[in-house]
């Protein structure tokens, strides 16, 4: 029999507290840098590319292994010259190296209400999907899919999805119990799950409806939501 269970809060602070963030989300960007990070950032991408070491890289350009490290990241301002040379050595064209500064950052705004209704692959009978965003192909190597799910009387129960990647969902209205795997949760306005989403899972009992929760769903780019 699937146990109804939420994690007790003592055991997620002792969860949390051995997790370390790999990146500091309040980190800023230089303004005044933003050039010199970018130019460092593409050099590093490219020399890894390609395979090589900080140490062979720079002994084709010419320049210490010190300012090499310097120019990927980002604490200095490289000369035209000094580009030049580090082009040559990774075998592009200086612009290259300038392209993470020149594009366009896509970002999507969605009114209240307007998100675009979507049927996802294995979508149910009367479960209603919103899609909020959508970025497409990144250089993060990772899609996200964010969207909108109301349940009503009109639809079925189906705790049985699986796709690939990992999901989070944050419960806005009404209340659902949500079976993932073994384990089913009763998730009221506020509860959240994350999980991978290569389990069964999916809504088990409709408790309180409407109900709407925020679905976001992540997998490596070229694979399968």
């Amino acid at each position: 029999m699937a146990s109804r269970q939420s994690i007790p809060l003592e055991t997620a602070r002792a969860l949390t507290q051995n997790v370390k963030l790999q990146q500091d989300p309040h980190a800023l960007r230089g303004g005044e840098k933003r050039l010199e990070v970018a130019i460092g950032l593409e050099v590093r991408l490219l020399r890894k590319h390609i395979g090589l070491t900080v140490s062979e890289l720079a002994e084709k350009c010419g320049l210490s292994m010190g300012m090499l490290s310097k120019i990927e990241n980002g604490l200095t301002s490289p000369s035209l010259t000094t580009l030049q040379s580090i082009a040559h050595a990774l075998g592009v064209q200086i612009s290259q190296l300038l392209k993470r500064f020149e594009e366009q950052r896509p970002v999507h705004f969605v009114k209240s209400g307007e998100g675009a209704a979507q049927e996802r692959r294995g979508t149910r009978s009367g479960h209603q999907y919103q899609l909020l965003g959508f970025l497409g192909s990144n250089d993060s190597g990772v899609i996200v899919e964010p969207y909108m799910i109301t349940l009503n009387s009109n639809s079925d129960v189906f705790p049985t999805f699986q796709h690939d990647g990992l999901e989070f969902l944050y419960m806005l209205e009404g209340s659902v119990e949500y079976r993932h795997s073994d384990d089913v949760f009763l998730m009221e306005p506020g509860d959240s799950l994350f999980f991978h989403a290569d389990a069964p899972h999916g809504p088990e009992r409709l408790v309180t409806l409407p109900a709407r929760y925020l679905s976001v769903i992540s997998y490596p780019q070229g694979g399968t939501g």
